[in-house]
C-alpha cells in the first residue's frame, strides 16, 4: 500500500511536535515530504532532522504532490495558501482557524474544495468537543457562546491588555462581543472561539467573553451551545499549546482510522 504524502506548512513548536510525530511512527500511514517555513534555517534544519525537503514557498511544497497539508503557521498564512493547496489537488488541515472568522473566505474556501475534490479538516487546537456541539446545534437554532480565562501577560502586546491587570487582585472581564469582533482584535489568540462558532452558531452569533485572571498561568476555555432540552458544555484547560499540534496529529490519524471518532 503507497503512504500518503504529508508537507507541513509551519517549522516553530508546532510543527515540530506534527513532524516529532510523523517520526516516532505514531503517522505510520504518511510520508512526510516537506517542510515550509519563514525562516530557512530553521526551515533546513527540521527537515535535515525528518529527511524531508525544506520548501522555501507553497509553489515549491505543492511539487511534491502531498495529498494532506498540515498548517501550524498563522491565521494569514490560511488566508494565502489555502485556495492554492485546494486547486492543486492536497487536503488541508487547519490549526489557524481565525482565518474563517472572515465569512466570505470561509464561503470561498468550501466552494474550492467542492470544486476541486479536495477537503479542509479543522484541527481541533486547545479544545475539543465538537462532535457533541455539532450535534446540538444540528437539532435547533442554538445559542452558543464561550468563556475565556487567560492569565494578563498572554493579554500583553493585544488592544486588550493595560498595565493595571498585572496588579488587579480580581477577575477582570477585557472583552464582550462575539467571535467575529475577537478575531479582529486578537487574531493569534481566538482560534478556539472561531472553531467553537463555526461548530455552533456562526462567529456573528456566538458571544464571546475574555476574563483576565491575576497569576493564571495556561487558558480555560468553557464553550456552551443550547436549545430548549438540551445543554451542551465543553470545559477544557491547558497550560501549554503542545495540545494545539497534537491535535492535527489526532485529525491525521483519524483520516486513515477504520474506527472514527
Amino acid at each position: 500500500m503507497n503512504k500518503l504524502k504529508l508537507g507541513i506548512i509551519g517549522n516553530g513548536y508546532l510543527g515540530e511536535i506534527i513532524a516529532g510525530a510523523w517520526r516516532d511512527g505514531l503517522l505510520p500511514e504518511y510520508e512526510l515530504v516537506g517542510i515550509m517555513g519563514r525562516t530557512k534555517e530553521k526551515t533546513d534544519a527540521l527537515a535535515n532532522e525528518m529527511g524531508c525537503k525544506s520548501c522555501s514557498g507553497i509553489g515549491e511544497l505543492l511539487e511534491l504532490k502531498p495529498d494532506y497539508i498540515a498548517e501550524a503557521a498563522s491565521v494569514a498564512s490560511v488566508k494565502d495558501m489555502a485556495e492554492k493547496i485546494l486547486t492543486n489537488g492536497s487536503n488541508f488541515i487547519v490549526l489557524s482557524i481565525g482565518a474563517f472568522a472572515d465569512q466570505e473566505f470561509y464561503e470561498k474556501v468550501k466552494e474550492t474544495a467542492k470544486k476541486h475534490n479536495t477537503r479542509v479538516y479543522i484541527a481541533s487546537g486547545a479544545v475539543g468537543g465538537f462532535d457533541v456541539l455539532r450535534t446540538v446545534s444540528l437539532m435547533g437554532e442554538a445559542t452558543a457562546g464561550i468563556e475565556t480565562r487567560k492569565g494578563p501577560e498572554s493579554l500583553r502586546n493585544t488592544p486588550l491588555f493595560g498595565e493595571h491587570l498585572l496588579t488587579d487582585e480580581e477577575s477582570t472581564m477585557v472583552f464582550e462581543g462575539n467571535a467575529k469582533e475577537a478575531i479582529g482584535l486578537l487574531p493569534t489568540k481566538v482560534n478556539v472561539a472561531v472553531a467553537s462558532s463555526l461548530a455552533t452558531a456562526g462567529p456573528d452569533r456566538t458571544k464571546v467573553n475574555i476574563h483576565s485572571v491575576p497569576e493564571m498561568i495556561g487558558d480555560d476555555h468553557k464553550i456552551t451551545a443550547e436549545i430548549d432540552g438540551v445543554k451542551a458544555v465543553v470545559d477544557i484547560y491547558s497550560s501549554t499549546s503542545a495540545i494545539a499540534g497534537w491535535s492535527v496529529v489526532a485529525v491525521l490519524q483519524n483520516i486513515v482510522s477504520p474506527v472514527v471518532f
